[in-house]
């Protein structure tokens, strides 16, 4: 993991925590000095954060602590869930060996995560999970599509993590999703992963609960 990469992922666990104020300016002078780098990762950092809308980067002030509209972020769960349910499908349609043990490989290490019951680690595994999905689909274009979607929801897939029981919950959508993909069936695989990854009902209540703790901590 490169430096900026790793700077994001600090900063980002600090907003998400409350740790940084919605409406704190981000000053590179002063992450450089805090974090013993020069000003350039940290830029780069600022960057990739302002993707998520986790940043704003406004004339004049810099980089401020920000958290996009509720709406907004429906909007990219509902696409991103009908991206992930596409690579599912092919994904059941193409699968090779390789990618089965991949798949099979990252639910075990899932299943570790959940077990020990660290959000933080849960969500690194699962990251890899999902990224194994999307390599199996074999469409080069839709893969990237799906990573970058994915990074960008990032800070907000890792906040829904942090719901009660949610990890249980989550290892056994993974677990469905393994199970239907190997089995070759594109519909359920399909319409498994669109419901793991879409954000209504509870998980929209969820979802802006966390938002609102974030906005409390401001």
């Amino acid at each position: 993991m490169n430096q900026s990469r790793r700077l994001r992922q600090t900063i980002e666990t600090e907003i998400v925590d409350g740790r940084l104020a919605l409406g704190a300016r981000l000053d590179e002078t002063e992450l450089a000095e805090r974090f013993g780098v020069s000003r350039t990762p940290i830029r780069e950092a600022l960057l990739q954060l302002a993707m998520t809308g986790l940043v704003e980067v406004k004339p004049r002030r810099g980089a401020i602590v920000s958290a996009p509209d509720p709406q907004l972020l429906i909007a990219m769960f509902e696409t991103m869930a009908e991206i992930e349910a596409s690579c599912g499908r092919l994904a059941a349609r193409r699968l090779v060996p390789d990618d089965e043990a991949a798949l099979k490989a990252a639910l075990a290490a899932c299943a570790l995560s959940a077990e020990a019951g660290d959000p933080e680690t849960y969500y690194a595994e699962n990251y890899i999970f999902h990224t194994v999905v999307y390599r199996a689909c074999r469409n080069g274009f839709l893969e990237e599509q799906a990573r970058q979607l994915h990074r960008r929801l990032a800070p907000f897939r890792r906040l829904q993590l942090r719901a009660r029981n949610r990890l249980g919950q989550s290892l056994a959508e993974h677990a469905a999703i393994v199970a239907a993909i190997v089995a070759g069936d594109e519909a359920g695989a399909s319409d498994l992963l669109r419901a793991h990854v879409i954000v209504q009902g509870d998980r929209f209540s969820d979802l802006v609960a966390g938002l609102r703790s974030i906005n409390a901590a401001a």
